[in-house]
């Protein structure tokens, strides 16, 4: 069994950019965002399953989820929102296990943007967090997502706060700066994995030996 980070963090934090960073030295990785796409592609049953009970002007002329009035309805919604969760979760978790079962490199890397909301951290060896300063994360989301200020906050208040993320980190990444002054953090926590991910190896051959 392969060693498992989850990174996470929240909206706007620069999760993409520290995963990517990780890609570029060999590490495998899952991302969950990719995954919940992936679910509910057109023909996919989820997706029927979704316009069924949203109707029609949930998907554009492509056949395609209008992820924006998804987020509306559920926002305004906590039973839809349950609704959706229950529709998606086990699908997501299904197609995660499939997906890591597929890595080899000696670590692997879990991009889980609601590790802390879905207490998902005790899956995964160690847990990284990035963590931001909150006004960075507004400016970052704004400037990416094209939403209003308030819409932004809303997002953010539906979030983790910055304490729970940080009280599962096992490892942080302090990504107030440029993309690039985190590479050398990057590079050292990489190394400190291979390590961690060949200790649990040998521990695994030691208890086969007995």
């Amino acid at each position: 069994m392969s060693y498992t980070v989850a990174l996470t963090g929240g909206i706007g934090s620069g999760k993409s950019t520290i995963a990517n960073a990780f890609v570029n030295l060999g590490v495998d990785m899952v991302d969950a965002d990719i995954i919940a796409r992936q679910v509910v592609e057109p023909g996919t049953p989820a997706l029927a399953a979704i316009e069924a009970r949203f109707g029609a002007q949930i998907v554009n002329e492509q056949g395609q989820l209008i992820r924006s009035r998804l987020r509306e309805i559920i926002f305004s919604s906590p039973d839809e929102k349950t609704w959706l969760n229950q529709l998606l979760h086990p699908l997501i978790q299904q197609e995660t296990q499939r997906q890591l079962a597929l890595c080899h490199s000696p670590w692997r890397l879990w991009v889980v943007p609601l590790l802390v909301e879905n207490h998902l951290y005790h899956q995964a060896d160690r847990v990284l967090v990035v963590d931001v300063d909150r006004e960075i994360q507004l400016q970052r989301t704004l400037a990416r997502d094209n939403v209003s200020l308030e819409q932004a906050q809303n997002i953010l208040a539906a979030q983790a706060t910055r304490e729970a993320r940080l009280a599962v980190a096992d490892d942080i990444i302090d990504n107030n700066g440029t993309p690039e002054s985190v590479l050398p953090r990057v590079a050292e926590l990489h190394q400190r994995y291979l390590a961690l991910a060949a200790a649990k190896q040998d521990q695994k051959h030691d208890q086969h030996s007995f």
